[in-house]
């Protein structure tokens, strides 16, 4: 399994893979901003508008992948105002759910972080779900909770769910 980050040029042969990669992970109850069943034409759109952010030079995307099948992705949106040039949010940290329990998101997570830290990125952000099993990941890897809020994020079952903020202070 490896794990690196894709340039704009690199992405297109991997939007059918990463858009299959967010249907999984939303049809499997991922809070990450889209509600199941998703359509494979609005996961590729979501895509489409990654490379977009990638291209204006405000976004960096990870994937790990195995005998070229992806199995997880992780992407910084790199803040750009002049008072924020320190900061970036941690954003749509997927894992198939086949290679889940492998270390993977700890993997790409510690890869982000790396490279933020690289780019003089000091303060990350990142919101997950109240309770979902991220939440363990997040904290295990230093992430301190800011706060949660309330009927954050609508849920498949249409109920709107709290949503905690976390930050880490990179050393």
């Amino acid at each position: 399994m490896t794990i690196r980050m894709l340039s704009t040029a690199e992405l297109p042969p991997y939007l059918n893979g990463l858009a299959h990669l967010l249907q999984d992970a939303v049809d499997g109850g991922a809070s990450v901003g889209y509600l199941p069943p998703l359509a494979l034409d609005v996961a590729r759109q979501f895509w489409q508008g990654v490379a977009d952010a990638m291209q204006a030079g405000n976004r960096l995307l990870w994937i790990a992948e195995e005998a070229g099948t992806i199995l997880g992705t992780v992407q910084l949106d790199l803040a750009t105002k002049p008072n924020g040039l320190h900061r970036a949010e941690v954003a749509k940290l997927l894992v198939h759910s086949h290679a889940r329990r492998r270390g993977l998101a700890q993997q790409l997570m510690q890869t982000l972080e790396a490279e933020a830290r690289r780019l003089h990125r000091t303060t990350l952000v990142l919101d997950t779900l109240q309770g979902a099993p991220s939440e363990l990941l997040y904290q295990k890897l230093g992430y301190t909770a800011a706060g949660a809020i309330p009927a954050f994020a609508r849920v498949g079952s249409g109920a709107l769910e709290p949503t905690v903020v976390y930050y880490k202070l990179l050393a």
